[in-house]
């Protein structure tokens, strides 16, 4: 059969690889061998053709004029910007030689691989990567920045990843978004809101900030950063009280709901709106709607989960649910994230048996700055794909001062001259998604996907597959994991016995029907994977890790004598630094700005639109304002991550905290506090 890439016109499945709940079918239009408009697959089961603007206008980032074509070694100061061409097989020659002498000399666990999902294709992500650094004997890095404490604090309570299918959700008849912006990072969960809507359901919104989503909803709820374990609490209290638990369900499918009983009680509403900012009355309210509506759904964000206090924020909101029995209702439930639905086979694809010295050092990817500035023994080298650190690590100035070292030798894999591969040594240029074979797995439906190559590679750009497989054979390796085809690894990935949802779905199957639906069973039907096979209200797991047995508010890290907590959000048209330099995303999103209450603002004399200086003891930016009710008193939001251009200073990872979570080493980049002033 001709492949997709020889076939020069025509229109060609495929599947979005950005990192989004949604990862949307798609339908990839061609003439003349390329790529000339991308649309939604209307046969999808759940995407259906709709898709955001950030894929709509993809063509533009494939095809940008300043995508990289060649391999560019520098050759001016580290941050100038300097480089010139050098072929491939010097490139990895250099990279091999110098890899060589520092493993002679410092050790191989001077080399730190530094990656994230910017491709959330499993091979390009977590695959023959995984596969060349552990032989190699690299650092080990922790891969915390994104969703790990909120996914650590969930599976306390429900044993995984595991929620409700979203398809079901258009049976809703109360459905809560909470610390999520899903009108820009999980449109099709709106989607199905909305079909719920019209048959009678509100949708009701707590966040810090009144964005798209907020002003999508029926009821918006503000609420103080960090403060989320307290409502959810205080929730529960009322539900209690007014005999509005479900007793019969929680004797049946959970532990500690006696415990948690007693100790809800300490959560009244004055109390609780004492810490978040929410009036007593609409306590009462919510509690009361939730209480009294089935079913009801929680969408629980990202957000919440990015402070000091996040994964026993969403263990504590996970609990909900079960307090009042939605987990029985169709339409019911909660979703966190449903990748344990889809989970492949992650030995066979990552093969940590390749790892000869198990005590291998482990650095955080949140406190990159402080591995690259204070590690001992010392970072010599990186080697960055798939994220942009300068840009999206917190403590942005320890990292950038960390990538200025002379003694680091730098590299990235990558489409563009990003901020971070301005101070590197060596850049490499990297396949688009649509140049590759790789496997996909949503973390939000139950669909899993395959890509298939649509597209030539574009110049003399190569997969990450392709680069690691040169770097092994530069290095002498001669293990045939390092050498297994794209085909190979997905078909090792599929096979995972302990996945009873992936049974019977192969990579033939995959590579003929471009996607499959895992194999789906009531959620309580079995056993859960906690460790009493039920929710875990009460869990002496996490006493014996060290944390309350059950669901607890603690209050954020002291972060300085600021006035302000700084929450800096995502925004509509970029994904992290994803589109941040695409210039037709950059026209869409116009300029970053700062919100803050109307009330703040006054009292500092600053006005809607005005230039100000947002600052602390770890950075400053350069903002405008945008003034009104959006956010509470003492609250400052933004949203998307702006480099630095020459003239301004809007790097909004200058003024995050590098302290990690309460739980699986996860981000606290909301936790922070700022001063401002008007410029």
């Amino acid at each position: 059969m001709q492949s997709f890439v020889d076939q020069k016109t025509g229109i060609f499945p495929s599947v979005c690889s950005l990192d989004c709940p949604d990862q949307c079918g798609l339908l990839v239009h061609k003439q003349d061998g390329k790529i000339i408009k991308i649309q939604g697959d209307t046969d999808h089961p759940v995407t259906k053709g709709n898709i955001c603007n950030k894929v709509r206008n993809m063509t533009s980032r494939i095809y940008d004029s300043n995508r990289l074509q060649y391999p560019m070694k520098r050759i001016g100061k580290k941050g100038e910007g300097q480089f010139a061409p050098i072929s491939w097989s010097d490139a990895i020659n250099m990279i091999g030689s110098r890899w060589k002498e520092l493993i002679q000399t410092d050790g191989p666990e001077s080399i730190l691989p530094y990656s994230f999902y910017g491709n959330m294709g499993r091979l390009s992500a977590e695959g023959m990567d995984r596969r060349f650094f552990h032989r190699l004997g690299a650092a080990q890095l922790d891969r915390t920045i994104c969703s790990v404490a909120g996914t650590v604090g969930y599976k306390y309570t429900m044993g995984g990843s595991f929620g409700i299918d979203p398809e079901d959700t258009v049976n809703s008849k109360l459905i809560i978004f909470w610390g999520i912006n899903a009108v820009s990072t999980n449109m099709h969960q709106v989607a199905l809101a909305q079909k719920a809507r019209k048959k009678g359901a509100k949708i009701v919104v707590i966040d810090v900030h009144k964005n798209q989503t907020g002003q999508f909803a029926d009821w918006f709820i503000p609420i103080l950063p960090g403060t989320d374990a307290a409502l959810a609490l205080g929730l529960m209290h009322i539900l209690f009280a007014e005999n509005m638990a479900d007793n019969a369900f929680l004797k049946q499918y959970t532990v500690g709901h006696l415990e948690l009983r007693k100790h809800v009680i300490q959560y009244d509403p004055i109390t609780v709106s004492g810490i978040t900012g929410v009036p007593v009355e609409d306590i009462y309210k919510l509690a009361r709607m939730y209480g009294s509506t089935s079913p009801a759904f929680i969408r629980i964000g990202n957000g919440p989960q990015h402070h000091d206090n996040g994964g026993m924020c969403i263990r504590t909101i996970a609990c909900l649910p079960a307090v009042t029995g939605q987990w029985l209702a169709k339409g019911g439930g909660a979703i966190k994230s449903n990748g344990g639905f889809l989970a492949p086979n992650t030995a066979a694809l990552q093969r940590p048996d390749l790892l000869q010295n198990k005590n291998t050092r482990t650095i955080n990817m949140n406190q990159l700055g402080q591995a690259l500035l204070e590690a001992d023994p010392s970072v010599k080298s990186l080697f960055v794909y798939g994220t942009n650190p300068a840009v999206v690590a917190p403590e942005g100035n320890k990292v950038i001062e960390g990538l200025l070292r002379d003694d680091l030798f730098t590299v990235v894999h990558d489409l563009f001259l990003t901020e971070t591969a301005m101070y590197a040594d060596l850049i490499l240029p990297a396949t688009s998604a649509f140049e590759n074979t790789d496997l996909y797995t949503s973390y939000w439906h139950h669909y899993i996907q395959i890509q298939q190559p649509v597209i030539e590679k574009y110049g003399e750009s190569k997969s990450n597959v392709e680069v690691l497989q040169l770097l092994a054979e530069e290095m002498g390796f001669d293990d045939q994991a390092l050498y297994e085809t794209e085909a190979e690894m997905i078909a090792q990935a599929l096979d995972n016995k302990n996945n009873p949802y992936l049974d019977e779905i192969d990579y033939e199957e995959l590579a003929s029907k471009q996607y499959v639906k895992a194999n789906m069973k009531p959620l309580l039907s079995g056993k859960l994977a906690t460790p009493s096979g039920k929710i875990e209200l009460y869990s002496e797991k996490m006493a014996r890790d060290g944390y309350p047995p059950l669901p607890t508010y603690t209050p954020l890290v002291h972060d300085g004598d600021f006035p302000f907590l700084f929450v800096p959000g995502p925004n509509h048209n970029f994904l992290n630094t994803t589109f941040a330099n695409n210039q037709k995303h950059i026209l869409l999103e116009k300029e970053p700005r700062l919100h803050m209450n109307v009330k703040d603002a006054s009292a500092r004399g600053i006005n809607d639109g005005d230039l100000i200086r947002v600052w602390n003891h770890r950075g400053e930016c350069e903002l405008k304002t945008s003034v009104g009710e959006n956010v509470l008193e003492g609250v400052v939001v933004t949203q998307g991550l702006w480099a630095d251009l020459p003239g301004t200073k809007q790097l909004v990872n200058t003024l995050t905290p590098d302290r990690i979570a309460d739980m699986g080493g996860g981000a606290t980049f909301f936790s922070g506090r700022v001063n401002v002033e008007k410029l």
